[in-house]
């Protein structure tokens, strides 16, 4: 599989490599890595050729937009696209030393709040810009609206606020000036991308975690509904988490969650088919949600130059169509899952 063809993202006017680069990880948000090593691991995807970069002010508190700008801002601004995210807001802590003596990981002493009002996303896109240092950025995506961060019943008022609160006209307003030129959404759950279709047009959604090789469930209604909509999908956490890269090592979680038995034993049963057809685990993983047409790129979050060789090294191992015939024999993948060719 090619890591650089180029894909058309929805109906937008992007087109994005097949492999892009996630930050996440680069802002130390599952564990500090040191400052050399983020900034390593950005300029090993730019040598060798990764053109597609994914960022949030949440990722780190702010600390991966710094990261990334750093490494970015002396390239050719023409040569990568560049995404980040609104719905959260930066802020100073009241008591500075108590906040960061609370901190759990490697993230900045910085407090957050959520806000998706028209104040709420130019305020987190103005500050995006200042942290990257990077006047130019091809799309914003809403961020983290939905259950998971806000419970069941508290969605609906932060869609509100797009809706009422003016949050999606400055989105739009943004698109239409030219600033930006797309509108995204990022999920980590089904039943939000029916919640945002048809009432806001996004242009693409950043689907993380419900179509990777343990779930297919986005075939089911999100995916149709994005088709009908003519919205693209790139998909995050190609390897749910982790566990799909370092199988069920100490390391590995999957959901961003310490992994269960059911999942392990499901991982060991994938892994046996590919394991008998001479693949990795991981290339399986990161092709095979390339191969749906909605797809336009996936966003590994590799946290050392090394993952990102690794990546790049799993995407062009040729995979034989046999291995996707007995996984979906195995009952493994979905039967109505498209696989590669």
């Amino acid at each position: 599989m090619d890591p650089y063809q180029l894909r058309r993202l929805g109906r937008t006017n992007l087109h994005l490599p097949a492999v892009g680069l996630g930050t996440a990880t680069i802002g130390d948000m599952r564990g500090a890595i040191p400052e050399a090593q983020a900034l390593a691991t950005v300029e090993a995807a730019w040598a060798a050729g990764i053109s597609f970069y994914d960022t949030a002010p949440w990722y780190g508190r702010g600390k991966s937009e710094l990261r990334l700008g750093a490494a970015l801002r002396p390239k050719p601004r023409d040569a990568y696209v560049l995404t980040t995210k609104i719905g959260r807001t930066l802020h100073r802590p009241a008591d500075p030393q108590a906040f960061a003596a609370a901190m759990v990981d490697g993230s900045l002493p910085i407090e957050i709040r959520f806000d998706y009002t028209r104040d709420g996303v130019m305020r987190s896109y103005e500050d995006s810009i200042q942290r990257l240092g990077i006047p130019e950025i091809d799309a914003l995506l809403i961020h983290d609206l939905d259950p998971m961060h806000h419970g069941d019943d508290g969605v609906e008022p932060f869609l509100r606020q797009l809706e009422d609160g003016r949050g999606f006209a400055a989105l739009a307003e943004l698109k239409a000036s030219g600033q930006i030129k797309a509108i995204g959404a990022g999920i980590n759950m089904l039943g939000m991308i029916p919640r945002f279709l048809p009432r806001f047009p996004i242009d693409f959604f950043i689907v993380a975690m419900p179509y990777t090789l343990l779930d297919q469930g986005a075939l089911d209604i999100e995916f149709p509904l994005c088709e009908a909509h003519g919205a693209g999908v790139v998909i995050g956490a190609p390897f749910a988490s982790g566990i799909l890269a370092s199988r069920t090592g100490s390391a590995a979680t999957y959901a961003y969650r310490p992994v269960e038995d059911a999942t392990s034993k499901r991982v060991a049963a994938i892994e046996a088919v590919c394991s008998a057809h001479g693949v990795p685990i991981g290339a399986v993983a990161l092709q095979f949600p390339l191969a749906h047409p909605l797809v336009a790129s996936i966003i590994p979050g590799p946290n050392h130059p090394d993952q990102v060789r690794a990546n790049l090294s799993w995407l062009r191992t040729p995979v034989p169509g046999s291995l996707w015939s007995d996984l979906k024999a195995a009952g493994l993948i979905r039967a109505d899952a498209p696989v590669p060719a």
